[in-house]
């Protein structure tokens, strides 16, 4: 019979391609990861895997396992899920990957909700941008992820994926409250001249950022190019910057700034995701259901005014 943990193998490696990818993904060494393999193939009595440079590529045969194997995958999640649901309590352990402004605004509201329902449940949360979070869903390394989609760059929904909305983040312009950078602008190309904290260009939220003010006729001059939401709002705090910050951020960590509303009146999608499989996993439902009520309890502070093009 199959080996499902070896299907499951096979499957990374359809997915990343090296076996050190695997290894690293499934907390094997690589020659732990050929020996399993290895053994898929006399189990399958087929060869399963042909090298191609550094990596290696699956064959016909190997692929319509694969196939198979996300099936099973998936059914024995939902068995486990069903099983997990004729329990009275909530239990086990939760892995959670989350984007950096989430684990600092509602993932905490969230857990204080979750500690007082469920005190069985026990929570883990990584932080992991999108990307990472869900290569590590899809390699079982998270049960659910937290994710964002900026305007204009859609994030694909994985096939065996489940994405619920949490919520819709305005997205608004922070200037300091007082200093040069204070003055008020009424078109978003008054801040062509202005330095600006931005994520970086290879980022999502970086290229959106940049988006927005070429198609407002300028490039920005970004003086400080960071991740780190927390340093971008210090220097819009300080007087040195101008950012584009999620509302879910501002009301804890800009006060003495302000807030001015974009044209287009942008929003960031906030959203969970898990496997298909454990959709209807009481640990999940019950993860869904604390991040929309402590999102519910944050009320998005209005911009003093709104940008026009």
């Amino acid at each position: 019979m199959l080996n499902l943990q070896r299907l499951r193998m096979l499957r990374e490696v359809q997915r990343m391609g090296t076996l050190a990818k695997v290894a690293r993904s499934m907390a094997y060494t690589p020659s732990a990861v050929s020996q399993q393999l290895a053994l898929l193939e006399r189990e399958a009595g087929v060869v399963l895997l042909e090298h191609v440079g550094r990596g290696v590529r699956l064959t016909p045969e190997a692929e319509n396992l694969v196939h198979h194997a996300d099936a099973m995958l998936a059914r024995m999640e939902l068995a486990e899920s069903e099983l997990a649901g004729s329990h009275t309590e909530v239990g086990g352990t939760l892995r959670i990957g989350a984007f950096q402004t989430a684990v600092m605004t509602v993932a905490s509201r969230a857990l204080d909700i979750l500690d007082e329902r469920h005190p069985k449940l026990a929570v883990d949360i990584t932080q992991r941008e999108v990307g990472e979070a869900y290569e590590g869903l899809l390699a079982h390394e998270f049960d659910v992820i937290i994710g964002e989609e900026y305007p204009g760059l859609a994030e694909p929904v994985r096939e065996g994926v489940d994405r619920t909305t949490v919520i819709r983040d305005p997205l608004n312009l922070v200037i300091p409250g007082e200093g040069p950078l204070a003055e008020t602008p009424h078109r978003f190309s008054d801040l062509k001249d202005a330095p600006w904290a931005m994520d970086p260009a290879d980022q999502p939220t970086g290229q959106w950022a940049r988006g927005i003010c070429r198609s407002a006729g300028f490039e920005p001059r970004v003086r400080f190019d960071t991740r780190n939401p927390l340093i971008q709002a210090h220097l819009v705090r300080t007087g040195h910057a101008v950012a584009l910050i999620p509302a879910l951020l501002n009301r804890q960590y800009l006060a003495g700034t302000r807030l001015i509303g974009l044209p287009g009146d942008d929003h960031r999608m906030v959203y969970t995701s898990n496997r298909t499989g454990r959709a209807s996993h009481p640990a999940i439902l019950a993860c869904r259901e604390a991040f929309q009520e402590a999102v519910r309890g944050e009320t998005a502070p209005e911009p003093d005014l709104r940008l026009t093009e």
